[in-house]
This record gives structure tokens, sequence and C-alpha cells, in this order.
């Protein structure tokens, strides 16, 4: 460790030694000192071993705006953020759309229920809600029913005319045409449900030796074709299952292997759909059959808007912008962000650049932003660039609108009771004083970044960006080597202040 970084430890500890011990003007006399040394010696260490940074931290006065730099580290090197972009997308949506705003899914026709029945087709035209459920759909049905339908003449047509399918950008979405062992590469859509994944609810049987037992969440009907390789094992023998989604001739399947122990609790697993469209009609018409309305034609997926002459017969709301966001960023849950980021772009058939465009246009209203490149909201690329000075002004923009601020910092998480446990380390003042989003990417390179509000020992706000890029040379970077140092730091500034 370098003089400086030892030097700023031991005044660091000093202070908060004084800081147990003295009480009142003179606590903040004694630790005015280590502000001198609060910076970013620590993580800067990372240069040595060939990754490339972007930091910079600041103290934000609400009264009067001005801000006072804490510490830089090539503040305006542009850098992949990965789900930081999510930071953006969340400012971008809250400035466009306010919290309170919900997107509305809805079956339409412009046919007429006489005596019961639907002469012409049901469409289902989904509204980009990225938190659409099973739950959402049953109510959609259970309206309907209340609109006096039961039997439609006609087909029902899942219409994602406001976009969808949207192309692949990344090595991750394209692959998952075909297969996936993931949920985060599911296809994007205007009309997805259950973020367009399958889920599959695996239980043990009776008896050790048998297959598990398998169905699906979304229905009692058999919707994909589920290969069942799970073996059920003697109690306390342990639980591992691999789960594979599959497209051929068949359409989508669910292969699912390994073993499950039968003291076990049943287990659901998610995995992207093969097309998230296509999953919703099947899904939705399994619903309608269940509620006795019958259809007579086969279902379809178009991506034409319903004509205006069509009449709505039942809908459906989203959660409040604001409860999006705070699963989105929470959970850093990339079909949630992406298609929140299409829905920011006003011309039907939005792509993710042109997504991505959207979010760039808000960012460049912010004066003394710098430059922004974004191939998509989710930031499910390392295409995305940005620098932590760039992230900052966009925090302190932020924090200064006080309609928006509050719903906009909820979504970041406490390292002291985030839901993604790495996060939480470091000493009682990081976990208790920081509020933050991380990014994490493994190819093709990796990249960790951090970004967020903290609050000073004295109460002050401030704001701070990380941003960590290694290259095809570079070793693997783990969570601990940027969050351990780092926190050090953000700790001394905290103090300090």
């Amino acid at each position: 460790m370098k003089f400086s970084a030892v030097n700023h430890l031991v005044k660091s500890s000093i202070c908060r030694w004084r800081r147990a011990l003295v009480i009142g003007v003179a606590s903040t006399v004694l630790c005015a000192s280590p502000a001198l040394y609060a910076d970013f010696s620590r993580l800067g260490q990372l240069e040595s071993k060939g990754f490339s940074i972007s930091a910079e931290a600041r103290l934000l006065d609400a009264d009067t705006g001005s801000n006072a730099l804490l510490g830089s580290l090539n503040p305006d090197r542009q850098l992949s953020p990965a789900s930081v972009t999510k930071a953006y997308l969340s400012a971008a949506a809250l400035n466009r759309f306010g919290p309170q705003h919900r997107f509305t899914s809805q079956l339409v026709s412009t046919g007429n229920v006489e005596n019961g029945v639907l002469r012409g087709d049901l469409v289902f035209e989904g509204g980009g809600d990225p938190g659409l459920t099973t739950e959402d759909l049953w109510r959609l049905v259970q309206r309907l029913q209340l609109a006096g339908v039961r039997e439609v003449d006609g087909a029902l047509i899942v219409s994602q005319w406001r976009f969808g399918p949207v192309e692949c950008i990344t090595t991750d979405r394209c692959n998952a045409r075909t297969r996936v062992t993931n949920a985060y590469s599911a296809p994007l859509t205007s009309a997805g449900v259950n973020f367009g994944s399958w889920c599959a609810n695996i239980a043990p049987a009776a008896a050790a030796g048998e297959p598990a037992r398998v169905g699906l969440c979304d229905s009692q009907a058999p919707l994909v074709a589920i290969d069942n390789q799970v073996i059920t094992r003697p109690a306390n023998s342990g639980t591992d299952i691999s789960a594979e989604r599959i497209t051929d001739e068949r359409g989508d399947v669910l292969r699912l292997t390994g073993q499950i122990s039968t003291n076990a609790s049943a287990r659901d697993v998610y995995r992207g759909a093969g097309d998230a469209a296509e999953k919703t009609a099947q899904v939705l018409l399994s619903m309608l059959n269940q509620a006795g309305v019958s259809v007579r034609d086969p279902w379809r997926v178009s991506s034409t808007q319903p004509p205006s002459s069509a009449q709505r017969l039942a809908a459906v709301d989203s959660k409040p912008l604001q409860e999006l966001l705070l699963r989105t960023m929470n959970y850093s849950n990339n079909y949630m962000a992406d298609v929140l980021a299409l829905n920011l772009v006003e011309t039907p058939q939005a792509q993710l650049r042109q997504a991505g465009q959207a979010i760039e246009a808000y960012a460049q209203s912010l004066s003394g932003h710098g430059p922004l490149t974004l191939h998509s909201g989710s930031g499910l690329t390392t295409d995305n660039r940005t620098s932590a000075h760039g992230v900052n002004v966009m925090l302190e923009d932020m924090f200064h609108q006080s309609a928006l601020f509050p719903s906009f910092v909820a979504s970041f998480q406490s390292p002291a009771n985030g839901v993604m446990r790495f996060i939480r380390r470091g000493s009682p003042t990081f976990q208790n004083n920081v509020m933050l989003k991380t990014g994490t990417l493994n190819q093709p390179f990796a990249v960790r970044a951090v970004a967020g509000y903290f609050r000073t020992s004295q109460g002050r706000w401030g704001v701070f960006s990380v941003l960590v890029n290694g290259s095809g040379s570079t070793p693997y970077l783990s969570w601990p080597e940027v969050l351990d140092p780092l926190s050090l730091d953000l700790d001394a500034m905290i103090l300090a202040n």
C-alpha cells in the first residue's frame, strides 16, 4: 500500500476514535484534517493491474446548488457503465412520465358483442408494461367476462405494434433465440408477460428414485413441452437443478436436469421464452379457455396497430412507474429496463438504439454532462459509454428535483439492507450512509461500476460514480476488489465532511 493510503487510513482511524470521545465543536475541529486525505487512492491501485478507472465524488448543497469536489480519477474518461445505465433510464423515465404514470394493456375489437358472442377478432394490445404478470391477464379475462363476452367468433391476436420483435444486439440475446439458460436474455416486446419468461415449478416426488413433479407456474395447461430429467433423491441429499429452454420444431421446450431432495421445498425456475409475444398469446388463450370464453380461430401475433375504430372491452393498468423502477433497479432487471427504455421512443416499432438515443437526448439537456453513448437502457452491452463526471451530473440534477428525487433515490440500494448480497460489506459508515446502483459485465471484458448518493457525518449530501473497465488481457475482477477499497475511500470522505 502506498504511503498516502496508509497515512489516509491512520488519520481516518484517529478521526473515528476522536469522534467517539469528543462531543460538539471540538469533534469537528479535530476531524477536519482528514479531508486532505479523502480521495480515491485505494481504488486507484487497480490501475496498476491494467484496469481503466473513471471516478468522481462531490458534495451537494441543496440551498445554493454549489458542490465541492472530494476526489476524482480521470473523471471525464469514457467507459462502460454496465447496469449503472439503468440510473440514466430511471431519471429519463421519471422526467418523461412522472412517478405515478401507468402503462395500460387492453383487449379491443372492431366487432360487436351480440348475445355474448364477439363478432370479430379479440386483440390484446400490449401497452409496454414491463411488469405485466399472469395476475394482470386474469383481471383482463375477468373484465372481458363482465363486458358480456362468452365467445369470440374470430381469433385472439396479440398486437405488439409499439415495439416487437426487437432486434437483438448482444450475443446473449441473439443466442437466446434458439436456446438459453437464464431469464435476463428474454426477447423484448410491448406485449410481454412475466418478463418474457417461462416459469416451471419443480417439487419432489413422494419417494426417492422417482421423477420430480413439474408444472408450469403460468397455467395448468401444457403450454410448453417439458423434458423432465430431475430425479427425487433421499431427504437431505441436496437439490441441484439445471434448466435450459430450447426452441426447435416443437416450439419452446424446457429441459430440466438434476436432483431434488424428498424434503426440499418446491422451486421456481425461470427461462426466457423463444418469442415473448407468442408466449403471451399462449398464456392468454389458456386463461380464456379456463374461464369458459371460447375462441374459434387459432391465435396469431401482429405488429399492426389496431384501427382507431376498435373499442375497448377490458383494460388493466401497470403498477406506478416509481414501483416499476424500484424492481428494475433493485434487481437490475434487464427485461424491465429495456422495455421501459423502448417506451421512451415515440415512433412505432422502436429498437434498442432508438431507446438509447432517447436517453441520450435527456442527458444532453443537462448542463456540463459531456458525451454519452447508449445502445440500450439496460446496460447489457459494453458499447454503452459515459464518464463518472457525466453520471454525477445526472445524479445531481435529480437531487435538485424535489418532486422526482424521492422516487428516484428510493430505487437505489443501501449496502446494509440491499437485496444484492455482494454489496453487504464495508464499515457501518459505508453500509448505512450510502445508496448505490451497481453494474456488472464479464464479457467481452470485465466491468464493475457503482454510482449513487451518500450522507456525510454532518448530514450533507454527496454523489459518487466509479467505472472500472478491464480489457481482453486483464484478469477477472471480483466485486470485493472494487467494493472493499471504494468503501474505505468513501468512508473517509463521509467522516471528513
